[in-house]
């Protein structure tokens, strides 16, 4: 049996950033909290149709990415383990905003 890993708590007040992004014609709003040395460390994801089947299942989405990034998991490993299109286009909303966090950080 392996060691538990321990998780990164995150401050009790961070700076986070919000943006929008549409997908399937639906729009969702993200944000992104970051651990004290700058790494993501949680991602909130809603669908402007609260509680719909989009909703939830991008905000499940965004808590088990959440989650994931707090133990010790690597944002990149997650981003592009997700589902993609024949073009490498991320179909569903988590990998659409994981895609444009990693645009907005390259120089």
């Amino acid at each position: 049996m392996t060691a538990a890993m321990s998780r990164e708590r995150l401050p009790d007040r961070r700076a986070c950033t919000s943006f929008e992004l549409a997908l399937g014609g639906l729009r969702y709003t993200a944000t992104i909290g970051r651990l004290p040395d700058g790494r993501i460390g949680e991602i909130f994801l809603n669908n402007h149709r609260f509680n719909s089947g989009a909703d939830v299942n991008a905000r499940d989405a965004a808590i088990a990415c959440s989650i994931a990034l707090q133990y010790g998991a690597e944002l990149e490993t997650i981003r592009t383990a997700l589902t993609r299109d024949a073009q490498g286009r991320a179909e569903g909303p988590l990998g659409a905003a994981l895609d444009l966090v990693i645009a907005r950080a390259r120089p």
